[in-house]
């Protein structure tokens, strides 16, 4: 039996391998993508081994990176996910809650919901006899912006730059290759904050710059991404 949803993902078949820190990192790097994250947990006890805890700000990540990642290739092995069965104590004190105790959070919401349905018995009974308020029309709404730049000719190769210190191949690699058309990650001796990205096509680096472009590659720094020069 599945799990409910639930902030806090349960990570398994993990490569038992891999240095703990940089497990944590690299699960970070690929997991917060899909949103905020609140804690990474990976131990390298007995009972902990090729295993993790990813924990969301929200439920609507988390369920986002599950369908994504399920069976992604991580460290040489698939990873397997699930909601985990309880939520973390990060998430509890995120919210300002303690865990086994009421949920102040949730009765506010169940409140605001009561008073949201009740307000809008008048504005249901306004639309059915044609008095509500019209719909804004198309050329009223904002128009969706685009966040692509353009950084110069396009080119196969990607430079990327304002990366962490601690920033190493694999872990690059751990973001990129989700994008089709991957091919190597180089890092330039004696330089962790830059790096070089090789795609097989334009099109294909061009796809992965707009949807890393200023990814959030740790707590404090976003990843600047441009096409190198030929």
């Amino acid at each position: 039996m599945e799990n409910p949803p639930n902030p806090s993902l349960y990570v398994r078949n993990l490569n038992e391998k891999v240095n703990k820190d940089e497990l944590r990192r690299s699960l970070y790097y690929l997991f917060s993508q899909f949103g905020a994250i609140l804690d990474v947990v990976a131990l390298k006890t007995q009972r902990m081994r090729g295993q993790a805890f990813v924990v969301f700000r929200d439920i609507t990540s988390a369920t986002s990176a599950m369908r994504s990642l399920e069976n992604f290739n991580f460290y040489d092995k698939p990873m397997r996910l699930a909601y985990s069965k309880t939520r973390s104590e990060a998430h509890y004190r995120f919210h300002g809650e303690t865990p086994g105790a009421p949920s102040e959070s949730k009765k506010k919401a169940q409140k605001r919901k009561a008073a949201a349905d009740d307000g809008s018995k008048p504005a249901k009974r306004a639309a059915k006899h044609g008095d509500g308020p019209a719909a804004a029309p198309s050329s009223a709404r904002p128009a969706a912006s685009s966040t692509s730049k353009d950084n110069g000719k396009p080119n196969k190769i990607l430079f990327c730059t304002n990366l962490p210190d601690e920033t190493s191949e694999a872990m690059l690699g751990m973001l990129f290759q989700q994008f089709p058309g991957y091919k190597e990650v180089r890092l330039v001796e004696g330089r962790h904050d830059i790096a070089f990205i090789e795609f097989e096509s334009d099109a294909a680096s061009a796809t992965a710059r707009d949807a890393l472009q200023g990814f959030k590659i740790s707590p404090s720094h976003q990843m600047k991404i441009e096409f190198a020069k030929k």
